[in-house]
């Protein structure tokens, strides 16, 4: 099973605290570094030292939502102090789900795991299965 990450995190959190809820999260499912197919934040955080160097570590693509696309999808932990500082009351579950290419919230793995690293940083991920589209090649048998 493939999976994206939707990642949320306090301003200077660290790459270890980052990777912690990683682990935390990938636990939860049984599931390992090597299922992640996506990784996803909110723009705010395209400038993030700990975040950047974790998806350099481990050869990700980190795709950055505008505030106004994670506030459109609908999330089961929505956050009212989310929204005061980010203009979204979602960010790792609208993140998670937006990158998997999900219809809806059912995607989701792992909703909101919040961690507080030993930098007193804290970070939240969200974990959503990758939506797949059935792929039918034809046959040439079933061309002629």
């Amino acid at each position: 099973m493939k999976l994206s990450l939707g990642l949320g995190c306090d301003r200077g959190t660290s790459r270890e605290t980052l990777a912690q809820a990683i682990d935390l999260a990938l636990a939860q499912l049984g599931a390992s570094l090597s299922d992640v197919a996506a990784v996803a934040s909110i723009t705010l955080k395209a400038d993030e030292p700990g975040l950047l160097a974790l998806a350099a570590e481990h050869g990700w693509s980190v795709h950055f939502y505008a505030p106004e696309e994670l506030a459109a999808v609908n999330v089961p932990n929505p956050s009212e102090t989310v929204r005061r500082h980010t203009g979204t009351p979602s960010v790792s579950e609208a993140a998670a789900l937006l990158a998997a290419g999900a219809a809806d919230a059912s995607a989701l793995r792992v909703e909101k795991l919040r961690h507080r690293g030993a930098d007193g940083r804290n970070a939240t991920v969200s974990v959503a299965r990758l939506a797949t589209q059935p792929h039918f090649s034809p046959s040439l048998k079933e061309l002629t």
